[in-house]
This record gives structure tokens, sequence and C-alpha cells, in this order.
């Protein structure tokens, strides 16, 4: 079991963000999160990446649960989980491979890290090297990484994010910045290279076409709320409309 979410609920001060949410993520599912912005699909991304823990209820990640463990427990468990957050976190200055090479920094110590700054050692680089080219921009691995295209630096993120060797893999709205062929392409990489190295991944996604053409399980919230959990072909036309209605729905 990749994730096991128990009534999770989540406030930010006053603000509840998520309410009695419960769920059970299978290892190498592909899930999509969809809802209108503001539904609480970030903040669930973020309990499931532990960046945040549950206000209430508990979570239990790759059989383990983050609000137990020990500091040095809680990082190791961080690195099987990667993340990529809607602004890529890429390094804009380097290279993709440099960015890339970034992915491997939480496995190693200090002085492994420094080491592989200064200068990777060639396998690292071999691997870096593959991932790019599965991602399709190797003939850019040398270039800055702020003169690619908005859609060349989502498949570094998905690259960097691969390279860490995750069990679960979270992408939070990556394709909200680029066009929607380049949008589509990104989500077929990701669910993919995410199938073939048998990672969970899960994805919070605006466009509802993508979710349903790509994902076999569709996870949708609105205002907090889980108001359904479905395989796209069980998914009605009343849910998606209602899922994305800014007024609450009166069933007076």
């Amino acid at each position: 079991m990749s994730l096991h979410l128990s009534h999770i609920s989540h406030s930010f001060g006053t603000t509840s963000a998520l309410k009695d949410i419960s769920l059970e993520i299978k290892t190498g599912e592909q899930i999509a999160l969809i809802g209108p912005s503001g539904c609480g699909k970030t903040t669930l991304l973020r309990l499931m990446g532990t960046q945040i823990m549950p206000s209430e209820g508990s979570i239990t990640q790759l059989d383990q649960v983050p609000a137990e463990l020990k500091p040095k427990e809680l990082k190791r468990l961080r690195t099987l989980i990667a993340m990529i957050p809607q602004h890529l976190g890429l390094v804009p200055n380097v290279s993709p491979l440099r960015n890339v090479l970034n992915g491997g920094l939480g496995k190693i110590n200090l002085l492994s890290t420094i080491r592989q700054i200064i200068r990777p050692n060639s396998s690292e680089t071999r691997r870096a090297y593959k991932l790019l080219d599965r991602a399709g921009i190797r003939e850019k691995m040398y270039d800055r990484t702020d003169s690619l295209s908005g859609g060349q630096q989502q498949r570094v993120a998905v690259a960097r994010a691969l390279y860490q060797q995750p069990a679960l893999l979270l992408a939070d709205e990556p394709i909200s910045s680029i066009d929607p062929a380049r949008a589509r392409d990104t989500v077929q990489l990701l669910t993919q290279l995410s199938k073939e190295e048998g990672i969970t991944l899960i994805v919070s996604l605006h466009n509802l076409e993508l979710a349903q053409e790509f994902f076999p399980r569709l996870i949708g919230l609105r205002e907090g709320n889980m108001v359904f959990d479905s395989s796209p072909d069980e998914l009605s036309v009343q849910e998606c409309r209602e899922l994305y209605q800014l007024e609450p729905i009166s069933h007076g």
C-alpha cells in the first residue's frame, strides 16, 4: 500500500482546507485529483508528501506513519517521495543535466553532495542523460534551464523527479503554464514513465479531459470535501457539472 488516509482534515488557522478525507492508494496506481481552484488539491498533495501534517486523522505513507517518525527516519521517507511543484523548483541558471542530478542530493551525505556538485561521476551522468533522453530533451542537456520553453522545463522536472528513484511521485498542476498540445505530451510522459518504473503517481489537474484520458482513477474535490472517487467511465456528466459549479449546489 502506497498511501492510507483515515479521516484526514486540515485547517490553516480558521480556514478549513480539507474535511474528513479517507483514501487507500495501492502501489503503482495512477490517480488524478480534479476540482476547481481552492478545492484542496494542493493541500492534499502536501499532506501526501509529508510537507505538512494533518490537523486531524492519520496518514500512512509507504507503510510508515510520518507523525510517529524521528527526524532522520522522516528524512529517509521523504527521499522515497518525489514532488513536482507548480513552479517546478528548477535552478534557472544551470543546465538541465545539473537540475536532474540535483534530484539525488537528498539521499547522500554532505561530503558526497559537494563531490557530486563539483564533479558527478560517470554513472550518475549516464543515468541523468538517459532520463533526459527518455523525456525527449537530450539535445538541451547542457543549455541553461531558463533558456528552455515551458514544456521543455516541465520535462526536466519530470526527469529530475525520476532520477530520485521515488516510490511515490506527486505533481501539482504540472501543465498549468504550457499550451494544450504540450500539456497533453507532459501528462502522457508522466503516466508512461511512472508506469514503466512501477511508481505510484498522483497528479492534480484542472483539465478534466486529460484526466479522463490518461488516468484510470479520478478523485474529485470540492470545498475541501471528496465528492467522488471513481473511474472515468463511472463519472457522470452531472457529477462533473456539480464539481465545477461556483455556487453551492441546492438539493432542496
